[in-house]
Formats: structure tokens, C-alpha cells, sequence
């Protein structure tokens, strides 16, 4: 397996969060022409508390979020609106560790609710937002923005999921 879940909040094993780490991981590293296989991403299914904690930890933010990422290596473009580097190709002994998601049940929730979203589909769009994070893909630069939105766009529409972004 591409992901490995774990649940500090038992509300996502009831989501299925595992099998929706997988798809949407798998979808966004085949639209980048990454193998999945030789990889691997941990994803953390949390509370409010415990993302504030992350949160206040490695951002200096201390309140919930929806996402949070740590890639294992910086792979950023340094110009806007490039592509980053690709993920150096995994070990034939070990599976190379892309990074680590962590995801707030609580925030998510509230956030599908007042979008009038499908909550799978919302928390799909953030875990493919948060591996496009661990892939190198930022949103601070504008250029990077629109990129990533894009990629965002055509990988959840391969997965039967509406622009997260449409803003009719």
C-alpha cells in the first residue's frame, strides 16, 4: 500500500479514511506519471486538539486546521509556476517515504458541511491537495497557485469529483 493510515480519532476509521488516503494518493501521483509502487505516505486521522497542537508545533499557528503536511524532502521549483523536481525513485529494498499528512475530522466536517459538499469528497480534495504539498506543489506564489489548483481540478475530476475550486 501507497498509505499508511493511522487514527488517533475513530470517526475516520468509520469514514473509511484508509481507503480514501489510498485512492486519492494513488490518482495523484499516476496524473504525475509517479509509479506508486516503492512509495510511501503516512497519514494521521485526527481531532481539533491534536491538529491546534501540530499546528501551534511546526506552523507557530496555534488553532485547527484542515491539512497539515511534512514532506521528507524539499522538492520546489524556484521559479513561479514550475513544476517541482520529482521524487527521488524509491529503494529496491525500502519504500521511499514521501512525507506525512495529518487531517482534523472536526475542521473537515464543518468545512464540507458549509460548502455543501460530500464530506469523502472534501476530505479527497484536501488529501490530494496535502500530497501535491509533499510532491512539492505550493500555493503562496501566485503562478504556483494556479498550478496546483489545476492539477487539484483535473486529478479530482479523474476521480468523478467536482472542481473544489468553481466559484459560480
Amino acid at each position: 500500500m501507497l498509505t499508511e493510515t493511522i487514527f488517533e480519532d475513530p470517526r475516520w476509521e468509520e469514514a473509511d479514511l484508509e481507503a480514501w488516503s489510498e485512492r486519492a494518493a494513488r490518482a495523484a501521483l499516476t496524473h504525475l506519471g509517479i509509479a506508486p509502487e516503492g512509495y510511501e505516505i503516512a497519514v494521521l486521522g485526527c481531532d481539533d486538539d491534536r491538529i491546534a497542537t501540530l499546528n501551534a508545533d511546526f506552523r507557530g499557528k496555534p488553532r485547527p486546521t484542515n491539512v497539515l503536511s511534512w514532506p521528507s524532502e524539499d522538492l520546489a521549483a524556484e521559479n513561479p509556476g514550475e513544476a517541482p523536481e520529482p521524487p527521488p525513485p524509491p529503494d529496491s529494498l525500502d519504500a521511499h517515504h514521501l512525507g506525512d499528512l495529518a487531517l482534523s475530522y472536526d475542521v473537515c466536517r464543518q468545512e464540507a458541511a458549509e460548502g455543501g459538499r460530500e464530506f469523502e469528497h472534501h476530505v479527497t480534495h484536501l488529501l490530494v491537495h496535502g500530497v501535491l504539498h509533499l510532491l512539492g506543489y505550493d500555493h503562496i506564489r501566485d503562478e504556483d497557485a494556479t498550478l496546483m489548483e489545476a492539477l487539484e481540478t483535473t486529478i479530482l475530476g479523474n476521480l468523478g469529483i467536482a472542481d473544489p475550486y468553481n466559484r459560480m
